[in-house]
């Protein structure tokens, strides 16, 4: 709607301008300042030249009036484009919210270390990245999700050490002495029972297997994270090994020229010629290379393969990574502002105001797994949108089993089942509801009407800004409108019974539409 009324406004004043959603509805559906902008280049005061622009319309099929106000222009729509508009709508599901556009992107996101199932501060970069996956792909961007498993490295070769002191120590029976640094928790048991069954003990004390081992493992716990995924409905298009990529380590290191230097025995880049605070290592001085030299090859890689933008989304522990990951793809002699990293916070969990307890599976740390067995994937992927990602999340998963207002997602739900069974009510058919018009509406339901083809301009304005916290924010709007519709407006049974469940089937594809960019399926009934 808003993409419509820009065109038409562009074509109008020949110049892109700036819309408005005015807060006082009095003032109309649209504001624009651009008699503002305008001010200098024609030597006017704003408030002649919007009373201009205003006066050229004239009579137009959009607007049901154009109005200057201190320099605005108003707009209100008129009946008949909102009419056709909600019509076009329901009978074009799939393009309601989609823009044109050949734009394709790779999105990396949650690349958790296989090491281990996946914590809550996993899970809330999954859900950020498969949201912010959702929303794009439905504006029309063709985009690739992506998942970086680092099964390369000092984590990788501590999983086979920690399989063996589990086995050693429980299923050996001998008394371990353990390193300060190791992995724990039930899904080791598991691992070394496995490693037993597919290797035979002999595996558990042999130190030469230990590499084997892990390898063998990670696929292991592989398999676990992409269950546990899958489960919150999260799905990912391609897998890259940083294990397959150091073949190409010494023809990167070329690409990269006098901007990878040896001093102390180390290789360094020099990422301080490109705002990072200082040069890195790449390679130490025993020859095996850092996290950030898997780094510079995957990131190598990922521009070779020739997408318009690349995202990442990463853990905001990693924020001093984000200038020497740049600096190397300037030295690869590519464009880093195609590159965006964005940065997912960790979260806390509460159980009735209390801190929720650890997961005995995992050590020490709280499991996607177990908030998805306690609340549902549903719950858990709402919550997790429902704040900047890049700002701490505290929630209280007790507050997500509540059958009532205070839970959003089941607040949001039950405005869609009601709508379902108004519509299971009516004795109207289909064709009747779909034929009827919007023409004519109360001035509270041409507001639902209006705030319901919305949608379009919250799914662009939520991936664009990478804000999908807008997303529930508008749901819940939404929701709380037609809950107040219900019960103010009688319709089953009335005059405008067809036009007003019409206005519903609106709602109620907004609400659908929205709750899909969540990853979540509407009920339609509670």
């Amino acid at each position: 709607m808003k993409q419509r009324v820009a065109a038409l406004l562009r074509e109008q004043f020949d110049k892109d301008v700036v819309l408005e959603k005015p807060k006082d509805r009095s003032f109309g559906h649209f504001a624009t300042p651009v008699a503002f902008s305008l001010a200098k280049e024609l030597r006017k005061s704003p408030m002649i030249i919007a009373e201009e622009l205003a006066a050229s319309f004239g009579e137009n099929e959009t607007f049901a009036s154009v109005e200057s106000v201190k320099g605005y222009i108003n707009l209100r729509l008129s009946e008949s484009f909102l009419d056709e508009y909600a019509s076009w709508a329901l009978a074009n599901e799939a393009a309601f919210g989609a823009i044109e556009t050949d734009q394709k992107i790779l999105l990396e996101f949650v690349s958790a270390n296989p090491t281990g199932p996946l914590h809550i501060g996993h899970a809330r970069g999954a859900v950020y990245g498969d949201t912010l996956l959702r929303l794009g792909r439905k504006l029309g961007y063709e985009i690739t999700a992506e998942y970086y498993v680092n099964d390369a490295g000092n984590q990788i070769d501590l999983l086979g050490l920690s399989i063996q002191l589990e086995g050693r120590a429980n299923i050996l029976n001998e008394d371990i002495e353990y390193p300060e640094s190791f992995y724990r928790g039930e899904y080791m048991t598991k691992l070394a029972k496995d490693a037993v069954a597919h290797f035979g003990e002999g595996v558990l004390s042999d130190e030469s297997r230990q590499k084997e081992l892990a390898l063998w493992a990670k696929d292991k716990v592989m398999e676990i994270i992409v269950k546990d995924l899958g489960d919150a409905n999260i799905h990912f298009d391609t897998f890259v090994s940083e294990s397959t990529l150091y073949d190409e380590w010494e023809r990167v290191m070329k690409k990269m020229g006098d901007n990878v230097y040896e001093a102390e025995g180390k290789m360094w880049i020099r990422s301080s010629d490109k705002e990072d605070e200082k040069d890195r290592v790449v390679v130490r001085e025993d020859g095996r290379p850092t996290y950030l030299a898997g780094d510079i090859v995957y990131h190598n890689q990922k521009f070779e393969r020739g997408y318009d933008h690349y995202i990442n989304i990463w853990g905001a522990d990693h924020h001093g990574y984000i200038p020497r990951v740049n600096a190397a793809v300037e030295f690869l002699g590519f464009d880093s502002s195609k590159l965006e990293t964005l940065l997912s916070q960790m979260v806390s969990l509460l159980k009735d105001g209390e801190p929720y307890k650890m997961s005995k599976r995992a050590g020490n740390v709280i499991l996607m797994s177990d908030i998805v067995d306690e609340i549902g994937a549903d719950a858990l992927r709402f919550i997790f949108a429902s704040k900047k990602s890049d700002t701490p999340l505290e929630f209280d998963v007790n507050e997500l089993k509540k059958e009532d207002s205070s839970n959003p997602i089941f607040y949001i739900n039950y405005a869609h089942a009601r709508i379902q069974t108004l519509l299971k009510k009516s004795e109207l058919s289909q064709d009747e509801i779909m034929n009827s018009s919007l023409k004519g509406l109360s001035e509270d339901a041409d507001g639902l009407l209006f705030e319901a083809l919305l949608l379009p301009e919250v799914i662009e304005d939520a991936f664009t800004s990478r804000q999908v916290q807008k997303m529930p924010e508008y749901l819940k709007s939404l929701a709380a409108r037609l809950h107040k519709f219900y019960y103010d407006v009688r319709i089953i049974g009335e005059e405008d019974e067809a036009k007003l469940l019409k206005l519903l089937l609106v709602v109620a594809l907004s609400l659908k539409t929205g709750l899909s960019m969540l990853g979540i399926k509407a009920k339609d009934s509670m």
